[in-house]
């Protein structure tokens, strides 16, 4: 994909897996909240961004992303039984925060960060799946671009300052005029 012209994009849509009975909404962003980005920063699948690009603001898509194209096969080994100690605080372990169907925040020994789910409790270990929760999955996505232009260096300037950690998820730290409580800092929240 070219990423010499960064694009803001922003959709609406509706989000279908396979289910049971035919596809199964389980996601939806509507234009009063759409999905936004700049490409070329990884916020969307790349498959899915290179789409969107392509599609004149206004018109309506229909996106089908095979398992591949969007999270990858679902592995067995991405599923962890972790000591139950790791999640003791202060002595006590955590029921507030681990429990189960729980997002959870982890780390490894390199201090890469990831989420996992909690999937079951015991008595001496915490079952952890590490797989993305579309894993193994074929999006459907259905809905309308509402923009796609050409970002501005004030948007790029910002996205670069949300990703070196400047915004941190609080928008009173990231310059992006949150003072007045009413401002889209990109942090994805508005205040």
């Amino acid at each position: 994909m070219d990423n010499k012209t960064n694009k803001y994009i922003a959709v609406s849509y509706k989000l279908y897996l396979d289910g049971e009975g035919g596809k199964e909404l389980i996601e939806e962003a509507p234009a009063s909240r759409p999905f936004s980005f700049i490409t070329g920063f990884g916020f969307a699948l790349d498959k899915f961004e290179e789409q969107l690009s392509a599609i004149e603001q206004g018109k309506d898509f229909t996106l089908t992303l095979n398992k591949e194209e969007a999270y990858g096969e679902r592995h067995d080994e991405y599923v962890l039984d972790l000591d139950r100690s790791m999640f003791c605080v202060n002595g006590a372990f955590d029921s507030e925060h681990i429990y189960q169907d729980a997002i959870i925040p982890l780390q490894n020994e390199q201090g890469d960060r990831f989420n996992g789910r909690v999937v079951e409790i015991g008595n001496e270990k915490v079952k952890v799946d590490l797989n993305h929760p579309l894993a193994g999955e074929t999006l459907y996505f259905e809905g309308k671009v509402l923009e796609n232009r050409e970002a501005t260096q004030q948007e790029i300037d910002h996205m670069m300052k949300h990703l070196s950690g400047g915004c941190s998820g609080h928008c009173g730290s990231c310059g992006g005029g949150c003072g007045d409580g009413d401002c889209d800092c990109g942090c994805g929240d508005k205040h």
